[in-house]
């Protein structure tokens, strides 16, 4: 009897062991092979939108990542007629050239002046606009704010540019306002502290319609029982922004914002270039219309190259940068 027992719990115990072992074993496998297993289920389950995707991924790969080879002129001596490959090696002269240059600092300068200022002035405007026409009621008059707020974004930049120009021209519209309280006419364009004011104020009237619509979007995805919550909670409208609308959009402005402190040393150099004049290049021009007069006006390809390449590491490293911070404050990051 004493045998069979024994028996009996060692074949337990053996069956025991094999099932913790399999159990291992699959979990190793889930392990190894989980995420892959996921892919192919969900390939499975939404092929035409994986096929959907070849275009676009293709796409960035033709014409956002190929190009990036040519990224390699910013260490050689290129001529055109050598090409790429054969053109002399010079490793980080250009660099160097460019960070002992007069121009370096000023345009860092003006850079970041009209970048934070934009940045300051412009990434709150479309927060504040989206929650005031969130908060409209009547239909038509919401329709009528947000058609004529997102018309500018669909104006040409070259139209727009032609605007201000004229407005605050010697006998623009903005300048007669300035006038009849007590400022002497001139062009403002010509004054280099105005250069970035107008930059930003010009910017943020082109744009401020066009990133409402993120917001707006996000704001439909707020509960109503929230602010039907709050309401009985005896909070008016403006509490209700505090405590249930700015809360439920927190998500999208960090996100939002972590992309545009990523290109907080990108300013766009065609607006730029029509704007400015050589009577205030030293306060007006950034580091786009520098790359842009020296690579394609001057022909400087290797100069240009090497100063956009540093432009770019820089936004690289606040981009990732921004996205540490916010992942360990608020657990809200890009990836």
């Amino acid at each position: 009897m004493y045998g069979f027992y024994a028996f009996f719990l060692n074949n337990v115990r053996k069956a025991g062991v094999s099932m913790i072992r399999e159990k291992k074993r699959k979990k190793a496998g889930q392990k190894g092979g989980g995420f892959l297993h996921k892919i192919v289920m969900d390939y499975k389950k939404h092929t035409i939108i994986y096929w959907m995707l070849v275009p676009v991924i293709l796409y960035y790969i033709l014409f956002h990542y190929v190009p990036m080879g040519g990224l390699v002129i910013a260490f050689k001596d290129y001529r055109p007629a050598r090409g790429i490959l054969n053109s002399a090696w010079v490793g980080l002269e250009h660099f160097r050239t460019f960070f002992s240059s007069y121009y370096f600092w000023s345009l860092l300068r003006n850079t970041l002046t009209i970048s934070i200022s934009s940045l300051v002035f412009g990434f709150p405007a479309p927060i504040i606009l989206a929650i005031l026409i969130n908060e409209l009621r009547q239909k038509r008059f919401k329709k009528m704010v947000q058609t004529v707020t997102y018309m500018p974004h669909f104006i040409s930049t070259v139209v727009i540019a032609g605007l201000v120009v004229d407005m605050v021209s010697t006998d623009g519209v903005i300048t007669n306002i300035l006038a009849f309280f007590g400022m002497k006419p001139h062009n403002l364009l010509t004054v280099g502290r105005l250069f970035a004011p107008i930059y930003v104020l010009s910017d943020i009237w082109q744009n401020i319609g066009w990133g409402t619509i993120i917001y707006l979007a996000a704001l439909t995805g707020i509960s109503m029982e929230l602010y039907e919550a709050a309401e009985i909670d005896g909070a008016g409208r403006f509490r209700k922004i505090i405590n249930v609308t700015l809360p439920g959009i927190t998500p999208t402005i960090v996100t939002l914002l972590i992309m545009r402190v990523g290109a907080i040393m990108t300013v766009g150099w065609e607006k730029i270039v029509l704007l400015y004049n050589p009577a205030i290049f030293d306060q007006a021009d950034v580091i786009s219309s520098f790359v842009y007069r020296n690579g394609l006006l001057n022909a400087n390809y290797s100069y240009s190259a090497a100063v956009g390449l540093f432009n770019s590491i820089i936004n690289a490293i606040l981009l990732f940068l921004a996205n540490f911070v916010s992942k360990k404050l608020n657990e809200t990051s890009l990836w």
